[in-house]
C-alpha cells in the first residue's frame, strides 16, 4: 500500500520512494528504508515537501501500527481494475459509456503501475493493455469513440492512456489485419512509452514555466530510463524498446535522445511521436490551455509538420476527421 505524507513526518523504518532523479539526491537508490535520522535530514535538504511511503515494506508508521496489522487490514489491490475488464465485456453499455469506462479505468491501471513499477505489476498491466488493444482492434465503433475522448489534465498516466489509444488506433488503420506486427506488444509500448517519467521529479513534470537546461536534460532521460525499467524487469520486447526509445525522435533529426532522422526512426516510433504531440496539444498543460482537436491538428500542420512523416500525419488526420457515418458499422463487433 502506498501513502503520501508530509516529509517532516518521516520516521526511521519507513520505506520511501523519492520523487527525484538519481542525479539530484545523495542516495544510491530512489527507493529504500530509512535507516537513520541523518537520512531524513538529507531528504528534507533536497526540498521535498511530500513523499510516498510504501507501507507494505515499512516497519513503522505515523500511528505506530505494526506492519502485520497494516497487512491484515489492507486487501491487496489488483493493478488491473476489475471494472476495466467488466467494461470491456459488458454488452449492455452504450458505445460512449463503454468508451468512457474503458478510458477511465485504463487510467487507473496505469496510475497504479506508476506508483509501483515492479516486474509483477508491469506484467499484469501488459495483460490489461492486451485486453484494451483487442477491443480496439475488434470493434471499430469503440475505437472511434475512444479516439474522440480528450483529457482535462496532463498527468503522465492520463497521457499514456490517451497516446496508447490513439497510437493503437492509427496502427490499426495502417497495418489492417497484417500478421507482421505483434499488436499486443506494440500496444504495450504505446501505453508504457512514458514509464521512465517515474524517475523524473514531479515538480519538473508539472512546472508551469519554461524549463531550465538542467531540467530539460532530466526530462530527456526518461526514454532511456523507461527502457531500463522494462529491461531490468524482463518485460522488454523489440516493440516496447523501439517505442519507448524513439517516441521523442523527430523526422527532421531534431528530437532526442539520439537525434535520429527520417527512415532512421522506426515506423512504430513515428506513430507514437504523432500521438504524443497531438495529445500534449489537446490536453490541459501547466503552462497553457488545451487546444480543440481541429486547432491542435492545424498547429501541427502549419508549425510542426517538419517533425513528422507527412504521409503518416495525413493518415492520422484522416483517422481523426472521418465521421462515424463514413465507417461501416457492420464491421463493428457488438
Amino acid at each position: 500500500m502506498l501513502k503520501k505524507i508530509r516529509t517532516e513526518k518521516l520516521r526511521v523504518g519507513m520505506y520511501v520512494i523519492l520523487p527525484l532523479s538519481w542525479l539530484t539526491h545523495p542516495f544510491l537508490k530512489n527507493r529504500f528504508c530509512i535507516a537513520s535520522e541523518k537520512q531524513i535530514k538529507q531528504i528534507l535538504d533536497c526540498g521535498i515537501t511530500e513523499i510516498t511511503v510504501d507501507l507494505s515494506k515499512s516497519t513503522v508508521f505515523e500511528d505506530n501500527e505494526s506492519a502485520d496489522r497494516i497487512e491484515q487490514e489492507q486487501a491487496p489491490t489488483s493493478i488491473v481494475p476489475d471494472e476495466l475488464r467488466e467494461a470491456i465485456y459488458d454488452k449492455n453499455l452504450s458505445l460512449p459509456e463503454k468508451a468512457n469506462a474503458v478510458h477511465r479505468h485504463s487510467i487507473k491501471m496505469i496510475k497504479r503501475l506508476m506508483e509501483s513499477p515492479t516486474a509483477k505489476n508491469i506484467g499484469e498491466t501488459k495483460k490489461g493493455i492486451y485486453d484494451v488493444v483487442d477491443l480496439i482492434l475488434s470493434d471499430d465503433a469503440i475505437s472511434y469513440h475512444l479516439t474522440r475522448i480528450t483529457s482535462h489534465d496532463y498527468y503522465t498516466y492520463t497521457h499514456c492512456v490517451s497516446v496508447g489509444v490513439l497510437a493503437v488506433s492509427l496502427s490499426k488503420e495502417l497495418f489492417k489485419r497484417s500478421s507482421a506486427h505483434d499488436m499486443h506488444e506494440l500496444g504495450a509500448g504505446f501505453f508504457l512509452h512514458d514509464l521512465g517519467k517515474v524517475f523524473v521529479d514531479e515538480r519538473i513534470l508539472n512546472k508551469p514555466g519554461k524549463l531550465t537546461d538542467q531540467e530539460m536534460k532530466q526530462i530527456q532521460r526518461h526514454p532511456a530510463l523507461g527502457h531500463r525499467i522494462l529491461s531490468k524487469t524482463n518485460q522488454l520486447t523489440d516493440e516496447c524498446a523501439t517505442v519507448v526509445l524513439q517516441h521523442h525522435e523527430r523526422y527532421d533529426g531534431k528530437g532526442y535522445p539520439k537525434g535520429l532522422r527520417g527512415s532512421e526512426i522506426h515506423e512504430y516510433g513515428r506513430i507514437c511521436s504523432l500521438a504524443d504531440v497531438y495529445d500534449a496539444l489537446s490536453s490541459e498543460r501547466p503552462y497553457r490551455k488545451k487546444l480543440k482537436p481541429f486547432d491542435a491538428l492545424k498547429l501541427m500542420k502549419e508549425e510542426m509538420l517538419h517533425h513528422f512523416q507527412r504521409e503518416l500525419f495525413e493518415q492520422f488526420v484522416l483517422m481523426l476527421s472521418k465521421p462515424w457515418e463514413d465507417r461501416d458499422p457492420e464491421k463493428s463487433v457488438k
